[in-house]
């Protein structure tokens, strides 16, 4: 395994854990957080607010399927799951693109679906 995909599996658990510092480690001090159609994030301090979400309670479960890597760039694709506060469970399939400079992330794009009892 490379080093870069060595850092997005090190990011990914920092997610299942809720452990914030185990993330920002893993990122430049100006990352940029696109999650198009529902955020723009620019810095570490705004990327580190979003990490859990009010919403939420708990830590997700995030199953990696596959990590796809070219020159800068490291995608992961996945699912997970998540305890809304009501309790009811909200599932959602993953794509995130990471684009690093050097050894750490200084962007991520993630594109998330919801996944209905149907689907």
């Amino acid at each position: 395994m490379s080093d870069r995909k060595r850092v997005v599996e090190e990011y990914f658990e920092g997610f299942r854990t809720s452990d914030h510092e185990r993330i920002l480690e893993c990122l430049t001090g100006d990352v940029v957080w696109d999650l198009p159609g529902f955020k723009h994030l620019e810095g570490k301090e705004s990327f580190d607010g979003e990490i859990e979400n009010e919403d939420f309670v708990g830590s997700p479960k995030l199953v990696l399927d596959r990590l796809v890597e070219e020159a800068d760039t490291v995608v992961a694709i996945g699912s997970g799951e998540g305890t809304h506060r009501s309790g009811s469970s909200h599932r959602f399939v993953y794509c995130d693109v990471f684009t690093f400079t050097g050894s750490l992330i200084s962007r991520v794009e993630s594109y998330l679906v919801p996944v209905t009892a149907s689907g």
